[in-house]
């Protein structure tokens, strides 16, 4: 199964290449619960610290500045420490 991509802090360049602020932007507090991608989706994170686990996998620490695909078919728990803001995109 794929996994989770993070690159820290990209470079503005590669952000615009992607057109990261065009995609819409979705919040959450703090919480937990399930979920699975029936598509994959990258996002950046504006603010906020959260722990994705991924069903059977281990637990992964994701916040502020960070680019992120997540794999189409993956279940996973996400751990809201820090309410949530992240631009994302469905593919």
């Amino acid at each position: 199964m794929s996994q989770i991509v993070i690159e820290n802090n990209p470079e503005k360049k590669i952000l615009d290449e992607l057109g990261v602020l065009s995609w819409p932007i979705w919040a959450k507090e703090a919480s937990e619960f399930p979920w699975t991608y029936s598509t994959q989706e990258t996002c950046y994170f504006i603010e906020g610290d959260v722990t994705v686990t991924p069903t059977g996998g281990d637990p992964v620490k994701l916040g502020k500045g960070d680019l992120v695909t997540f794999p189409k078919g993956m279940s996973c728990t996400w751990k809201i420490d820090k309410d949530v803001r992240k631009h994302y995109n469905f593919e």
